[in-house]
């Protein structure tokens, strides 16, 4: 995948510790074509400040004291926050072993890729491009844990109810028009969104559904219902 190149790849930066933002500044700003373009200090000021300066990565600590990463992520994965910005924010969670209750939740939120506060320095620049450019970014170590998870679910072949009810009104019209067989560059066109945010969108389905590809979210949406054979565009 290859990253937007009109002005780089603006970045959010939210954590409550004044270093760790410093210090990820410090190792963003090396990176060719990223920008951090604003810091926070909790999720309300990330939602803020994500809303005033419409990053295109959002660099979440999922620890924070008042609203935490994982309210935040939610609030800006909503379609009340989507309404007022242009370009969806993709969410990087930063998290720490232990917190795999806290990374299942911010999935279902909406987040688009969990790193280590213990990885690589590189690890970091990598993950960010990859959600600016409509992809996801899973640790390694994370990944582990949650396949574990998906493979002790009794419905881990099909989506049910639980699964599609976590997804917003966006994601499920994305979803409506990807089960018609339009490509992303089409759905973009039919929901006057860009290419990126379908992309974005899409990411979120597949990882919300617990599902791997583009194939499996047509087959969930007509068996749930969302779409029906009759239906048409």
């Amino acid at each position: 995948m290859e990253a937007p190149e009109t002005g780089g790849i603006r970045v959010l930066l939210a954590d409550d510790e004044a270093l760790v933002r410093g210090g990820l500044a410090m190792l963003l700003e090396a990176e060719q074509g990223i920008t951090v373009a604003g810091e926070a200090a909790d999720g309300a000021e990330a939602v803020e400040q994500a809303l005033r300066i419409q990053p295109d990565v959002v660099v979440m600590d999922i620890r924070m004291p008042g609203t935490d990463g994982v309210e935040a992520t939610r609030q800006l994965s909503s379609d009340a926050f989507l309404d007022k910005v242009d370009t969806v924010p993709a969410v990087l969670v930063l998290t720490t072993f232990g917190d795999d209750d806290a990374v299942r939740t911010a999935l279902r939120s909406g987040a688009s890729g969990f790193i280590l506060k213990s990885s690589a320095p590189r690890a970091l620049g990598d993950a960010v491009r990859a959600l600016a450019a409509g992809g996801g970014w899973l640790d390694p170590a994370i990944t582990r844990g949650l396949l574990a998870d998906f493979v002790r679910r009794p419905d881990r072949r099909d989506p049910g109810s639980a699964e599609m009810a976590q997804l917003t009104k966006r994601e499920r019209d994305v979803l409506t028009v990807a089960a018609h067989g339009l490509s992303n560059a089409e759905i973009a066109a039919h929901l006057f969104l860009s290419e990126a945010t379908v992309k974005t969108h899409m990411h979120r389905i597949f990882l919300k559904l617990g599902i791997t590809d583009r194939a499996q979210a047509v087959a969930a949406a007509y068996k749930s219902g969302l779409v029906r054979s009759e239906d048409r565009l």
